[in-house]
């Protein structure tokens, strides 16, 4: 597989569905993989933060990554996520993601013990050394305290199966410095959804998207728009898709997209600890929201007259 093209367009941080009872749901997590597929997404990647890999055993991330590949294999790529704070553990969780055919690795840096610029490239070199598939860095300070700076992303481009970066920084400056900094085969990818249509103009590939687990068909689209230059319809979209982007961050993710999920009757309402429900006022904020784009029905509440 040509490596450096193949995570391009609109890749969906699949929110991974639990029964009431806290299980895995693998049902329902067949239908959001099938309903993927179905609206020509570019390709998928389980088990990111999105999916609240935090909280699922090592046999769970395994099996979800492993019905994702049954499903999209030949189809479409998988870049399944293994990132984290002790380095020797993402390596052996990589190995094991690879050997049951994800086509790439999503690794978000390590949190919480704060290493410093050369510790974060020593962590990458690592893990790029211990697999073949292509790995994409993920930097999101706002969640991790880690920043990964241009001059390190650089650095890192250099390693021969680094192929690309999910910047979730929110700094579009920064964004155009790594741009510059990296050879055109890098590719840079927008974390944050609002944020697809100016990093694809800057040179970006595409995005990691949380909204497109709701809309995938609508931010393939954007991104395929943005791609090909034409950004009076990407911007129609962004604009038109813009408050849903918006909502799915009005608490922690993936809060607002599970509860919105649940309101598509796409998947329970369930999350594990340490997150819960979004309260009912942003309940009903983000129930207005799809009402609003017709995701789902307007609820008909008498109002008395």
């Amino acid at each position: 597989m040509n490596h450096h093209m193949t995570f391009t367009g609109c890749g969906t941080a699949m929110v991974t569905p639990f029964r009431r009872d806290n299980s895995l749901d693998e049902p329902a997590l067949r239908r959001l993989i099938q309903r993927q597929l179905d609206a020509g997404i570019d390709f998928l990647v389980p088990c990111g933060t999105t999916g609240e890999s935090p909280t699922l055993s090592r046999e769970e991330h395994l099996r979800v990554v492993a019905i994702t590949v049954e499903m999209a294999r030949g189809k479409r790529p998988v870049l399944a996520g293994a990132g984290g704070y002790n380095t020797a553990e993402v390596i052996s969780l990589a190995r094991e993601l690879a050997s049951i055919g994800a086509d790439g690795i999503l690794s978000v840096t390590p949190y919480y013990n704060k290493p410093t610029q050369e510790g974060l490239y020593q962590h990458y070199r690592a893990i790029a050394s211990s697999i073949s598939l292509p790995i994409v860095v993920y930097s999101v300070q706002g969640r991790t305290g880690v920043n990964v700076e241009p001059a390190t992303v650089a650095r890192l481009a250099e390693i021969d199966n680094i192929v690309g970066i999910k910047e979730a920084s929110g700094n579009i400056s920064q964004m155009s410095s790594i741009l510059n900094a990296v050879p055109e085969r890098f590719a840079v990818l927008s974390g944050d959804d609002a944020i697809t249509l100016p990093l694809i103009a800057l040179g970006g590939r595409g995005v990691i998207s949380v909204v497109s687990n709701q809309i995938p068909a609508e931010m393939t689209r954007l991104a395929r728009l943005a791609l090909q230059n034409d950004f009076p319809a990407a911007r129609e979209l962004h604009r038109h898709f813009l408050p849903l982007m918006e909502i799915n961050f009005v608490e922690s993710n993936p809060g607002p997209v599970k509860a919105a999920l649940a309101a598509m009757n796409l998947l329970e309402p369930v999350w594990r600890l340490p997150l819960v429900a979004p309260t009912a006022a942003n309940q009903s904020r983000i129930r207005a929201v799809l009402e609003s784009l017709q995701l789902v029905e307007r609820s008909h509440v008498a109002i008395a007259s």
